[in-house]
């Protein structure tokens, strides 16, 4: 067929190869698979609420579509971006009315993150009292973004990134399938370059190759080598939504490389944010946390270093602010490590919740006044610098908690040096 006998579609080719049934679904195996549990939900038509999170591309409005097709319940469609609590009032209102004659009705609110927390309170009683079986779909944390509320009714199911067959699948369904590109003479596809630049996506997959195909209409034959593909897509994006899930992926990817010592991954995944636009400030207070949290007594400069780092970063700003925080991460990385003291406090706040609110001691107790001293408030007190070393064995805790312990230095840096300070003061009262 010649260039000019070719009509070109007006719905974009991710919309007109969309699966209609489970079975041309392709991906997400362990949501509904044979025998698995958003299958048996729709074959079923025995669906309870639910939220599906997962990123772009990966079949969520696809599911909600053919979960559409497929129940026999009064199916909604709204997107957060535009609806607002009038758009969810009125289908509140329908699903009264079919409620009053025994049929379901089903909400599918895409992109509910974007939902406030008046539009996401709008729908808890619906959700609450089954008028309404609600179908979320989100490409960020539900923990962060759907109220408990609302979260607490509906169950959560977290698709996966497509993998490279899943992608392949597609990309052969479409050309097999799609009346548009199966009539055309398409020689050769790069389609581990094509897979590559959607990232997971196969709806942005799906869009790159029906472009490269248009551009390529008035060749004889169609090669999509990765020059034209390349042509289409100028740069690939930099994945790193500073507002969204993997702003929390990458900044968790960041202190683990820290935590584990790797001062290059660390700095590779401070480009990551850095490139992503991610606010600086926020790294630097991450780091002061990571400073005490990870680093701890064991090269106590490091809470230093990472204060000041972030008094730098607010006074000179980016983009030099990029060699402050490189300088600060890499001697997190490189430092010795101790969580000693955030697993010292964890302890003793595990106590605290746990047991009896045991009365302070009456010797450490101050006596501002002769009625408390009276009362034998301060009385043998041993003041720790009347004596040799300006230590003396004392209990510090209510008697009910004698020698307990929380604190467990280690032996990196400087903390090994504490421990053995601690372990000659304390004699084997505890075990340092």
């Amino acid at each position: 067929m010649s260039p000019n006998e070719v009509e070109i579609p007006a719905t974009p080719l991710a919309e007109r190869i969309r699966p209609k049934t489970l079975d041309e679904f392709k991906g997400q195996n362990k949501l509904v698979g044979k025998g698995k549990p958003l299958r048996l939900m729709i074959e079923n038509d025995s669906l309870s609420s639910f939220i599906l999170w997962g990123p772009p591309g990966t079949g969520k409005t696809t599911l909600a579509k053919i979960i559409s097709s497929q129940t026999k319940s009064e199916f909604y469609q709204i997107n957060a971006v535009s609806a607002g609590v009038k758009d969810i009032r009125k289908i509140i209102e329908l699903a009264k009315e079919n409620a009053f004659y025994n049929k379901k009705t089903i909400l599918f609110i895409d992109e509910i993150h974007r939902f406030n927390k008046a539009q996401q309170d709008a729908l808890l009683s619906s959700v609450e009292s089954g008028e309404i079986i609600l179908i979320g779909a989100t490409t960020e944390n539900p923990s962060f973004e759907v109220i408990p509320a609302l979260r607490s009714r509906a169950r959560v199911y977290v698709l996966e990134e497509l993998s490279k067959k899943d992608l392949e699948e597609i990309l052969n369904t479409a050309l097999k399938k799609d009346e548009f590109l199966s009539k055309l003479n398409i020689k050769n596809i790069d389609k581990e370059y094509l897979i590559y630049l959607s990232g997971g996506d196969a709806r942005i997959m799906l869009n790159i190759l029906e472009a490269a195909v248009i551009q390529e209409l008035n060749q004889p034959e169609i090669n999509l080598t990765k020059e034209v593909l390349q042509n289409i897509v100028q740069q690939k994006d930099t994945l790193y939504d500073k507002a969204g899930e993997e702003h929390y992926n990458v900044i968790s990817a960041f202190i683990k490389s820290m935590r584990g010592s790797d001062p290059d991954a660390a700095l590779y995944w401070l480009a990551r944010m850095l490139e992503g636009g991610e606010d600086p400030l926020f790294i630097a207070r991450r780091m002061i946390i990571f400073a005490s949290e990870d680093v701890g007594n064991a090269s106590p400069n490091a809470l230093v270093l990472a204060v000041n780092t972030f008094n730098a970063i607010e006074k000179i700003g980016m983009p030099e602010g990029r060699i402050i925080l490189a300088q600060c991460t890499t001697y997190l990385a490189a430092a010795p490590k101790s969580n000693a003291a955030y697993k010292g406090i964890e302890r003793a706040i595990a106590d605290v919740k746990s047991k009896p609110v045991y009365k302070v001691p009456l010797h450490l107790r101050n006596a501002p006044t002769k009625l408390m001293k009276e009362l034998g408030y301060a009385e043998n007190y041993k003041y720790p610098h009347q004596f040799e070393n300006n230590f003396v064995l004392e209990n510090y805790f209510p008697e009910e908690m004698k020698n307990a312990q929380y604190y467990f230095p280690g032996e990196n840096g400087q903390e090994k040096n504490i421990r053995e300070r601690l372990k000659k003061l304390w004699k084997g009262k505890k075990k340092y």
